[in-house]
């Protein structure tokens, strides 16, 4: 699994790997590659990023092979979102591959001031998927987790992205699916605990875990403070006028 930064560069028009149209813009972005790969190890490289969308790119001069269905994360400024793997061709030189690539359903698009002037808006879930109440926020919010199973310390750490119902956690070593942990955060003054149950877990990225645990009126207080959190946050970034 590997995940990807994405630093801004010049180029010409680019074409789709799987249908060969054009994208919607003429930007070309330089790409700083890491993860760990087939072995476990973590590696470092650089590829292109061409055929720009608002639902993905197309990855090119990736150096290790990559299977469909795969979740690699991408960073673009200090812009973050998981995106998932569609297709795999042989790329023009020897041991290079172009990798076409999805925005998760629900995440933000890192590029999207590349290929329109509209607000930035999340690409939908999956259709069906009807499961997540509350939308989730970008927000750094400290969490306390501790594998229920024993024999681990508490992990003291921060989402990568919360809602009311779960939250990601970025890790280059996920827990496996369906591990149960104990999570503790707290809502201004009250402390919170409750169960939460790994959802997905992406090698080299991190793991989804649902609060399985908050009745109803705990999840709409703590969306109400993350989404009060996120406006504080963007308030005080802003410029000052």
């Amino acid at each position: 699994m590997i995940m990807l930064d994405f630093v801004a560069a010049g180029g010409g028009p680019a074409r789709s790997m799987t249908d060969g149209t054009e994208s919607h813009g003429t930007q070309e972005l330089l790409v700083r590659v890491w993860g760990m790969n087939a072995d476990g190890r973590p590696f470092f490289q650089n590829a292109m990023a061409r055929a720009l969308t608002g639902e993905g790119a197309l990855l090119i001069g990736i150096e290790h092979a990559l299977k469909t269905e795969e979740v690699i994360g991408v960073q673009y400024g200090d812009k973050k979102s998981r995106v998932r793997v569609v297709g795999v061709a042989d790329g023009n030189l020897p041991q290079r591959f172009q990798v076409d690539v999805r925005i998760v359903g629900g995440q933000m698009c890192p590029w999207e001031e590349h290929v329109s002037h509209g607000e930035t808006v999340p690409v939908p879930a999956a259709s069906g998927s009807n499961k997540r109440q509350f939308p989730r926020i970008k927000v750094r919010f400290p969490l306390e987790m501790r594998d229920e199973r024993g024999g681990t310390a508490t992990m003291l750490t921060n989402s990568a992205d919360i809602s009311g119902r779960g939250c990601y956690v970025e890790s280059m070593i996920p827990l496996p699916l369906g591990t149960r942990l104990s999570v503790t955060f707290w809502i201004e003054s009250d402390k919170i605990t409750t169960e939460g149950i790994i959802r997905s877990s992406d090698p080299g990225v991190g793991m989804g875990i649902e609060f399985i645990g908050l009745n109803e009126a705990t999840k709409e207080r703590l969306q109400k403070h993350l989404e009060a959190s996120a406006e504080e946050s963007a308030g005080s970034a802003s410029p000052a006028q």
